[in-house]
């Protein structure tokens, strides 16, 4: 399944595969024949042949084994791809070039230009990526609700602090796009998505923790 976004400064190409409904994207700009990534989740194959080939990086927005699976094909294909990852993670590409980054870096590609913002909570290294009105939001924050906290790693106060001062004080405008196709629609508007979820609509961390809490219990009853 594949949907595209498109303005007049980018059309994001939106591949949906890999292990569960894994969201890889694709970035192209009007300016240059090169295409970037977001997330290594979906085999690259499934990629149209004019654009599997011109990936100059790929933006990883968390390290789960899901969102990295790939990344050999992206490798092969694009022996030059630049790999931007968070500087703290665990994970190193020690055989390839890796960029590492941290929160408010601004990187260019093409004409524009990509902010990273660290959201931890879901993982360790979850970092989202902010260009022009578009915000790529890995495992941090789906259509219709938060990432869940329930691996290593994960803490729920600390993805609380994540979404409620990093993601949730953003203009209402920009619309989300998350790394798995979990919603009643792929993406949306931030705007949307606080008046459709509960869990971006709680009052203060404890009462976050709470609904948080009440999620799961839904999922297992």
């Amino acid at each position: 399944m594949v949907f595209t976004i498109q303005n007049e400064h980018f059309t994001f190409h939106s591949f949906i595969g890999g292990y569960d409904k894994n969201i890889t994207y694709l970035i192209q700009t009007p300016e240059t024949e090169r295409v970037w990534a977001v997330d290594a989740s979906v085999p690259i194959g499934e990629f149209p042949g004019e654009l599997k080939n011109r990936i100059a990086g790929i933006f990883i927005t968390h390290t789960h084994g899901d969102h990295v699976a790939y990344l050999d094909q992206f490798i092969s294909e694009n022996p030059e791809i630049d790999i931007y990852l968070f500087e703290r993670s665990s994970y190193r590409r020690l055989d390839h070039k890796t960029i590492l980054i941290s929160d408010g870096d601004v990187i260019t590609i093409g004409q524009a230009q990509v902010k990273v913002l660290h959201t931890p909570g879901h993982y360790p290294d979850s970092c989202c990526f902010l260009l022009g009105d578009s915000l790529f939001t890995g495992d941090t924050v789906f259509i219709g609700r938060t990432g869940r906290t329930i691996s290593a790693g994960s803490d729920v106060r600390t993805l609380y602090h994540s979404v409620y001062e990093k993601i949730l004080t953003l203009p209402k405008e920009i619309t989300l796009l998350p790394g798995h196709d979990y919603g009643i629609k792929p993406y949306c508007s931030l705007e949307e998505n606080i008046k459709i979820s509960p869990l971006l609509q709680a009052k203060d961390e404890d009462d976050f923790v709470f609904r948080m809490e009440e999620y799961e219990r839904s999922r297992i009853s």
